[in-house]
């Protein structure tokens, strides 16, 4: 029975997940169909941004972002979705320290409804401007390099800084979800996105479903260093088996 285009599609990006490059006639002998069909299944997915062509063959795309702006646009629904959830694993804790990102800004927006009396680190304007309507949430923002295009302090100093406190959670999101581990578009948050998690007690990953087998340059955590991850949808494989041998919790919103 011939697989429905979706399904075979997924398929591809999942053996693109496990090999650096694959050639036309590899995939049409995996997936039992003919290489015209690949071809135009590759096509596709080179258009969408998740592969880039090679002559007679395929490498996974290390893909790269819009604005956090433009991106805050995106997923509304699933975002708010997600930070409802995350705040439920939060419930409790003192003290936070929360990356920049659309769907942290949206954690944090639903924190300033339902938590008080907490400190937060992080170097988001974007989540320090929301975090800011509850008068009980004592906000710190961090030093550094303004990034304008993800609203928020990167560099040096901003890691630095981050190495004279303890939180009880990092609230980080992610550009990609591979399966070595959360990734992210801009080298310089990923080095953020690790001290925070080097200087928590646990971290949450809150992220939807369009992060899933995505793969970008900055992998900032491997999946042994992450309590809990927050989504929308559930992984497929090979993505959820790395999950579950890590004890990732994973939470679906």
């Amino acid at each position: 029975m011939k697989k429905p285009k979706s399904i075979r599609q997924e398929r591809i990006l999942t053996e693109l997940t496990q090999a650096p490059s694959l050639r036309v006639a590899e995939l049409a002998r995996r997936l039992d169909v003919s290489t015209e069909t690949i071809r135009r299944d590759l096509d596709e997915l080179t258009g969408q941004g998740l592969l880039n062509r090679t002559y007679g063959g395929a490498v996974r795309s290390l893909s790269t972002e819009p604005s956090v702006t433009e991106r805050h646009m995106l997923f509304v629904a699933e975002r708010e979705r997600i930070a409802r959830a995350a705040v439920q694993i939060l419930k409790g804790a003192r003290v936070l320290m929360i990356g920049s990102g659309a769907t942290t800004v949206h954690t944090a927006r639903r924190i300033a409804v339902e938590m008080r009396d907490i400190t937060v680190l992080t170097h988001s304007f974007g989540v320090a401007t929301v975090l800011a309507i509850n008068p009980t949430i004592k906000v710190i923002i961090l030093p550094g390099d303004y990034h304008a295009t993800e609203g928020a302090t990167v560099g040096a100093h901003t890691v630095s800084f981050l190495n004279g406190f303890y939180a009880e959670f990092a609230v980080l999101g992610a550009s990609g979800l591979g399966p070595d581990g959360p990734s992210d578009a801009l080298i310089e948050c990923g080095a953020v996105y690790t001290t925070m998690m080097a200087r928590s007690a646990r971290t949450v990953v809150v992220a939807d479903h369009s992060k899933h087998d995505r793969l970008f340059p900055a992998r900032y955590a491997p999946w042994s260093a992450v309590g809990n991850l927050v989504t929308d949808k559930a992984p497929v494989q090979p993505l959820l088996d790395r999950l579950a041998a890590n004890a990732v919790t994973l939470t679906l919103a």
